[in-house]
């Protein structure tokens, strides 16, 4: 199993021919081509960065064979678009599906709060072949023993307390920071000194810049 790492939150897990992509969003250049080659989407909520509403929707009329699957919030906004109600699917925390042979289950429920002013919306996190963890934008912790842990590492809702804590409590194989953008240099040599083996959440940490892949 191959696990990619894309520009911000976004990645493609691929494994004997299926292809899935989690969180094409607007801060990803190449999520056009990326949806071009993906069997299905995984969306984990509503916000810009994790869902370019463009480029599903175009990639939903070219190709027949594309499956969506979100919130419900995101596929009510695909269908606003005229997509095809039985190509996009709701699902919700505790829903099990396949997708090519690969199981896949959505966990958690929200967003985690930024400020009591902003709303926070549907968040679903995605484990893949109940090995790889997505989180979405949530520290929600699965009732899963996970081997690979995708962990948000900066952005306006995250706390590099919080970020330690979920690693150690997760306590996966290995972890891959996501959810970088907003990160320098100095923040990403930050980020492997916190939340690397060596500091305080103790877990092997694989930083992978845009394109980078790693075999699970």
């Amino acid at each position: 199993m191959r696990l990619t790492k894309h520009t911000h939150a976004c990645v493609s897990i691929e494994h004997d021919g299926t292809h899935l992509l989690i969180d094409p969003g607007a801060f990803t250049p190449d999520a056009a081509d990326l949806l071009g080659r993906a069997t299905a989407a995984l969306i984990t909520h509503d916000h810009f960065d994790h869902v370019d509403l463009d480029a599903v929707t175009a990639a939903l009329a070219a190709r027949a064979d594309l499956a969506v699957f979100g919130p419900a919030s995101v596929i009510a906004a695909l269908r606003e678009r005229g997509a095809d109600g039985d190509r996009v699917r709701t699902v919700r925390d505790g829903d099990r599906f396949e997708v090519g042979g690969v199981p896949i289950t959505a966990t958690g429920e929200a967003h985690a709060i930024i400020h009591d002013a902003i709303p926070v919306p549907e968040n679903v996190g995605y484990l893949v072949a109940d090995a790889i963890y997505h989180p979405g934008d949530s520290y929600h912790v699965p009732d899963a023993a996970i081997e690979t842990l995708l962990v948000p590492s900066s952005g306006p809702w995250t706390q590099m307390g919080q970020a330690i804590e979920f690693v150690r409590t997760v306590a996966p194989a290995r972890s891959v920071p996501i959810h970088d953008i907003m990160l320098s240099e100095i923040g990403l040599r930050s980020v492997g000194m916190f939340l690397g083996e060596g500091g305080p959440a103790g877990v092997p940490l694989h930083q992978l810049v845009p394109g980078a892949s790693i075999e699970l």
